[in-house]
Formats: structure tokens, C-alpha cells, sequence
């Protein structure tokens, strides 16, 4: 019986994704009972669970920081496929969903999982340490994107309202695309040890020396795993998607906190595997993955507005309110604070997350 259990317990990341995506295809496009929700939701938790190991099995294999690199790409690209799938379902309403969800996602990651990697590590070693170069350049390029993308619109005067013309649009999805190929050529290529994670005395570590890493075959077939489970996670969250906007609309509060919703689900896997990677004292692939998410959810997912655009109808809002630009100009500032030193205390992964808390308690009360 132990034996079984054991055997069970060893499978559990096999069997999930594809249990989860047969419940996506029997569920998808339909209107869910209570009990189905549950059923929804309760897949929904097993499919980021082994998203999360699948993701540590790749990230294994292949090494820092292209790991990293992995997990934020396929997460991004899914979340931008339901972005743009939840905006054509929702005529003019969705017109601030794509802002909402992709500034939710800024500050869930500059926050809440820097944040939350900085006070595990320090609490672990007293000081959490990693690469000031490489988080500096990833920070740097996260603002940059943010200011163009999310504070910019809110100023400019050729279209009436906090949105981008034409052109502006365009430019801005350029700037995206090639801002965030340059980091990618940046951080895997040519400064690749800027990424890698540090000793408490420096130390560049260029590899993990408690296992051997995982076969090819092994590694390709978390890979596949991995592709499943991350698009039942994003399938599934559409499923409760409307459940969650009835919740929203009979407690009475704004609609942008679905897209606060949504951007906690789909990245609860980074979140999760951040925080495993700063108990091994890997602070530098928590932070890999928290600004890279940042930078990835930014950088596709306003090219792929901009071209959805195209055949989408109503207009799209992409500028911040005064709240959220005085949330991300202290997010900046905290943020660059923070990098510099290339250290830090329980102290400031508690700056952060008390930036995040203000987030959600001004989106629900705002």
C-alpha cells in the first residue's frame, strides 16, 4: 500500500495536465453550476502545481537563466492569448481589461514576488544577495516598458482620453518587441553570468550541485507537460472567469479587479517556483523570474494588442489612473533602491510587499 502511495505521489505531475485539459474540454464555452466551478477550481490549483515542477524540471536541465527565461515566455504567452480572447468576447466593456491585467502583472511581480523572494532569502541567510548588474538591467528595462506603455497615454493629446493613436500605438509595440529582444540576447547571450545566481560572497554559481540534471527525453517531456498545463491553467481561469465577474459585480466593486484576478492566476506558478528557487538560496532566479514575467507580460502583451486591434471593436485604454501612476513611481523608486546595493534585509522584501498590499486594497476600495 506504502509502495503504491509512493508510486502515486512520484505520477501526480504526469497525470494532472492532461486530467486538467480533458475538465477544459468538457467545460469549455459553457455556462458552470456551483459544484462545476469547484471542480474547475480544484484542477485549476493541480494544473499550476505541476506547471511549477514541470517548469523546475526544464529549468533544470537547460540552466540559468534560460529556466527562467522558459516559464515567463510560455506563462506570458498564454495570458496574452486570454487577454485578447476575454477582450473579443467583451465588446466596449473590456476596453481597460488589457491596462488592467498587464499593470496588475507589474505589480505582482516588481512587488509581490520580488518581494516575497527578498524575505524568504533574507530571512534564510539574513541577507538575500544576488547580481546587481543583471537585476538592474532587467528593472531598468521593466520601467522603461511600464513608463511607455501604461504612463505615457495617460499624457498624450492626439486622441481624447488616456489612449494612443495609430502611430503611437505602433511605436509603442515596436518599442516592446525590440526593448525586450534586446534583453532576452542580453540575458542569455552576452552578459549571461550578470543572471546567474550568487554566493553570499559574490560567487557566481553556473549550475545546481545537489542532482544531476534530467535526461533530454525527460526534460522534452516536462516540456509538452509544461505547454498542457499552462494552457488548462489559462483555459480553466477563462471558465471561471464569469463567476469570477459575478462575484466582482454582486460584492460591488470596480471591474478592474478582474484583471487583478486573472494576473494572480496565471502567475501563481512564477510565484510559486520564485519562492522555492530563494529556500534553495537562489534569490537571483527568483528575481530572474519575477522581472522577467514583469518584462515579457509587457513586452508581448502590447504588440499583440496593438495587432488585435486590427479586427477588435471599442476603444483601448492603456493609460494609468493618478493612483496607479503615484503606485508605480514609488515601485520604481523602492525598486532601484533596492537593486542597487545587489543585497538585501528582511526589510525591503517587506517595502515591496507592502507597495502590492496598497495595490489591492485601493483596487477594491478605491
Amino acid at each position: 500500500m506504502t509502495s503504491r502511495l509512493r508510486l502515486s505521489a512520484a505520477h501526480w505531475p504526469v497525470i494532472v495536465p492532461p486530467l486538467a485539459a480533458l475538465v477544459l474540454a468538457l467545460t469549455w464555452g459553457r455556462s458552470l453550476s456551483a459544484g462545476a466551478v469547484a471542480l474547475v477550481s480544484c484542477c485549476l490549483a493541480g494544473a499550476v502545481l505541476s506547471a511549477v515542477h514541470h517548469a523546475e524540471v526544464i529549468a533544470h536541465r537547460v540552466g540559468e537563466p534560460f529556466g527562467s527565461l522558459v516559464l515567463a515566455i510560455a506563462v506570458t504567452i498564454i495570458e496574452v492569448a486570454l487577454i485578447v480572447t476575454l477582450m473579443a468576447d467583451g465588446g466596449e466593456k473590456s476596453s481597460t481589461l488589457a491596462r488592467d491585467t498587464v499593470f496588475a502583472a507589474v505589480m505582482i511581480t516588481c512587488n509581490g514576488i520580488v518581494g516575497l523572494s527578498l524575505l524568504v532569502g533574507a530571512l534564510r541567510r539574513r541577507v538575500a544577495v544576488f547580481n546587481a548588474e543583471g537585476t538592474g538591467a532587467a528593472f531598468a528595462t521593466v520601467a522603461t516598458l511600464a513608463g511607455l506603455s501604461l504612463a505615457l497615454p495617460t499624457f498624450t493629446t492626439s486622441t481624447p482620453g488616456p489612449r494612443f493613436s495609430t502611430a503611437q500605438l505602433v511605436f509603442a509595440a515596436l518599442a516592446a518587441l525590440l526593448l525586450y529582444g534586446l534583453f532576452v540576447a542580453t540575458q542569455t547571450i552576452r552578459h549571461r553570468d550578470y543572471f546567474l545566481p550568487v554566493t553570499t560572497a559574490g560567487e557566481v554559481i553556473d549550475g545546481d550541485d545537489h542532482a544531476h540534471p534530467p535526461s533530454t527525453r525527460t526534460a522534452l517531456i516536462s516540456l509538452g507537460l509544461l505547454a498542457v498545463a499552462l494552457i488548462s491553467v489559462v483555459g480553466l481561469a477563462k471558465g471561471v472567469s464569469p463567476a469570477i465577474e459575478s462575484a466582482v459585480a454582486a460584492a460591488g466593486l470596480p471591474a478592474s479587479v478582474v484583471g487583478v484576478v486573472i494576473a494572480l492566476l496565471v502567475l501563481l506558478p512564477e510565484t510559486i517556483a520564485a519562492v522555492r528557487a530563494a529556500r534553495r538560496d537562489r534569490v537571483q532566479t527568483s528575481l530572474n523570474l519575477g522581472l522577467g514575467s514583469a518584462m515579457a507580460s509587457i513586452g508581448l502583451t502590447i504588440p499583440a494588442v496593438a495587432v488585435a486591434t486590427i479586427w477588435l471593436e471599442g476603444p483601448l485604454v492603456l493609460g494609468l489612473g493618478a493612483t496607479h501612476m503615484v503606485l508605480l513611481a514609488l515601485t520604481v523608486a523602492v525598486g532601484t533602491l533596492t537593486v542597487i546595493p545587489g543585497r538585501a534585509t528582511p526589510l525591503q522584501g517587506g517595502v515591496h510587499l507592502s507597495l502590492l498590499a496598497a495595490y489591492i486594497v485601493l483596487a477594491l476600495s478605491p
